[in-house]
């Protein structure tokens, strides 16, 4: 080979097993630096992902119930038209689907034993299967068709329904947020909606919370006057603030403009919380077993003394001799990195029949699914998270290599040749 002897030096001194017993304990540490790399990134790469797809779950769990983004009159009130609103929303190529609603918080009660607290969301039933998936579901089971303006249906979540305790055909009291005046004081407006279906959205806080009417009941019952706003959904739902703030532009002031993100802001805001103090965490594993190269290039500098002593009286520079040893200790952060990456992205791929496995193994069940949404371990590896992870582990396996090698390169031949 025509290689730099550096290379070859630093490669036969990383993969160096023989020659005694010392020989073999620092080839043994040099090879546990390898595994806790390997196994670092590993793990950064398998928490990283399995968060993912947690965070997708949830968010496409929420995102079947509720628009990407949302446009509302910013004085309150009906918007004037709410088709030439769409229009102009429809103006963004990001934009495919747009619906009108009405929403106010509302108590609901079932006679006069069980009350709670819930969102009311007026919608169009021909509009709305163009926003939600949730509507696209109940549009497809024939339960939209039943919310006809005038028949005052009522579509209510599972858990809402569990809660309350009725069915499909039961009657609930619907309170609206304000009420009328009259000579006895401020009297609550009241009205009886008849459930017409039970939705599953899989996010219990809109299963437990959440109720749709046709959008000319609800407009009656809260006296608006028309939708109080358009539903938007986009092409891609990470763009959402962006696209957001595009429409704010070109709507102006007169309209209030809403992504998910910002509606959902604290569970956004702590899932990305959560994801990076993880990440950091786990990279601080990486740091320790990337440093523990240190301790190993520091045992070959001491042992390789006469070596290095040697190659010195042959001519090779102090430059030489630090790449010498920078090439070992790089050497054995690229084999623990890589192997750590392929490691970590064959079980993220398979966590779930890994998962699956060892409940198997263990006879038990990690997400009951009756305690957890979700009952599967899901995984969504991105290379977002995956390609900082490797820059960093070998950064780190370099910036190891550095003091040592220095050292190794300051070695006097005269000095190191004494007791020889």
């Amino acid at each position: 080979m025509n290689w730099p002897y550096e290379l070859q030096i630093g490669w036969r001194y990383t993969r160096a097993g023989r020659g005694g017993r010392r020989n073999r304990f620092i080839s043994f540490i040099s090879g546990v630096s390898m595994l806790g790399i390997a196994l670092g990134v590993a793990a950064l790469i398998i928490v990283l992902s399995v968060m993912n797809g947690f965070q997708k779950e949830v968010r496409d769990r929420m995102l079947s119930v509720i628009a990407h983004v949302e446009v509302e009159n910013y004085a309150g009130g009906a918007v004037p038209d709410w088709q030439a609103l769409a229009t102009k929303t429809r103006e963004n190529s990001a934009v495919v689907g747009a619906a009108p609603f009405v929403a106010a918080q509302v108590l609901i009660a079932r006679g006069g034993d069980e009350m709670r607290g819930a969102m009311v969301r007026g919608i169009s039933p021909a509009n709305e299967p163009d926003v939600t998936p949730l509507a696209r579901q109940l549009k497809a089971g024939g339960v939209l068709d039943k919310l006809q303006p005038g028949s005052w249906g009522i579509v209510i979540g599972i858990e809402m329904a569990r809660q309350l305790g009725v069915a499909v055909g039961d009657k609930l009291t619907v309170a609206a947020p304000s009420g009328e005046v009259t000579p006895a004081g401020v009297v609550p407006r009241l009205k009886t909606f008849t459930i017409q279906g039970i939705f599953n959205a899989g996010h219990y806080e809109y299963d437990s919370a959440m109720a749709l009417v046709n959008i000319e009941d609800a407009s009656k019952l809260f006296r608006t006057g028309g939708p109080t706003g358009v539903q938007l959904r986009l092409k891609d739902v990470q763009q959402a603030r962006e696209v957001g703030g595009e429409l704010q532009q070109s709507l102006g002031a007169e309209y209030l403009v809403k992504d998910w993100t910002r509606t959902n802001a604290v569970w956004f805001d702590a899932v990305q919380v959560e994801k990076k103090m993880m990440g950091i965490i786990l990279t601080l594993i990486v740091a320790v077993a990337a440093f523990n190269l240190v301790s190993t290039l520091v045992m070959t500098v001491t042992d390789k003394q006469s070596d290095i002593a040697i190659l010195r009286t042959l001519g090779a520079s102090p430059r030489s001799i630090m790449g010498i040893f920078m090439v070992q200790g790089a050497a054995s952060g690229v084999i623990g990195t890589l192997a750590g990456t392929l490691l970590g992205l064959l079980a993220a791929f398979k966590i779930e029949a890994i998962v699956s496995f060892i409940e198997w193994v263990l006879h038990t069940t990690f997400l009951p699914a009756s305690i957890y949404v979700i009952s599967r371990m899901p995984s969504d590896p991105q290379a977002a998270d995956i390609v900082p992870i490797v820059i960093t582990s070998l950064v780190l396996a370099f910036a190891a290599t550095l003091y040592p090698s220095w050292r190794a390169s300051r070695v006097q031949p005269a000095e190191a040749l004494r007791y020889e």
